[in-house]
């Protein structure tokens, strides 16, 4: 993130840690595989921690950066997570020091260049960079065309241009590395309509709303999700396709 660092999610660093989805175990076992060693890794805008600490289970350091100070706040402690407010351009890691960097729905955020160097200069050879995210939850029919009610037609105008990056499924990211093919990954949760209302309480554009129009948007669809769901406390299957980009600096 640039010096002109816009901060969308310190509002609600609570409610991120509690309700976002959790990333399968999988896609690291992926991505550590990829990596030439398992000493270091960097996961840059680490929210709450979730990615770093899969991350702590393969290396034996992890470094782990966000520019909100409030998200690091609340981020999950592990003895060899090492965390720093920082934004992504500028870590103060040395030099050909990273094994692995990983960016967990964040990377559409960044300007661009400078993150790139950042990478450029921290990556060791032939180390690996992996930024991914997901789009909407899938439910069932129903559900899910509420959902998109509250994303395409109530939040329309609120989301900013970044989110643009996320339809297209990364195809427009700019990504200047060796990229690297990766199997397709899938987070899958089991929750109730409490679990997924918080979800969408952090979603990045309710604050736009909220200072627009004076309430919370997502009350709008909460008495169609009731009448969908039934039971608030009964559990079903929430998946997000995760959309990855993966690539190396290889040797010169």
């Amino acid at each position: 993130m640039s010096a002109r660092f816009k901060d969308r999610f310190s509002n609600q660093a609570s409610e991120y840690r509690l309700y976002r989805p959790l990333y399968p175990e999988a896609l690291f076992i992926h991505l550590v595989s990829l990596a030439p060693k398992r000493y270091a890794a960097w996961d840059c805008a680490t929210g709450n921690g979730q990615s770093a600490t899969c991350l702590a289970k393969y290396f034996k350091q992890v470094y782990a950066t966000d520019a909100s100070a409030k998200q690091i706040k609340h981020a999950i402690q592990r003895h060899n997570i090492h965390y720093a407010v920082s934004p992504a351009h500028k870590t103060g890691l040395p030099d050909c020091s990273i094994d692995l960097i990983t960016v967990a729905q964040a990377i559409h955020w960044f300007d661009n260049e400078p993150f790139y160097h950042e990478v450029r200069r921290v990556l060791k050879t032939n180390g690996v960079i992996a930024a991914w995210a997901y789009h909407l939850p899938v439910i069932d029919r129903e559900t899910d065309r509420i959902i998109h009610r509250l994303y395409s037609d109530i939040l329309d105008q609120f989301w900013e241009k970044e989110i643009a990056q996320i339809q297209s499924g990364y195809r427009e990211l700019y990504f200047p590395f060796h990229e690297i093919s990766s199997p397709a990954f899938t987070i899958t949760s089991a929750w109730t309509l409490h679990q997924l209302i918080g979800h969408l309480q952090t979603w990045s554009a309710l604050g736009s709303y909220r200072k627009t129009n004076g309430k919370n948007p997502v009350e709008i669809i909460i008495p169609e999700l009731l009448d969908i769901w039934g039971n608030p406390l009964s559990v079903k299957k929430v998946e997000w396709p995760i959309i990855l980009k993966t690539g190396t600096i290889t040797a010169s």
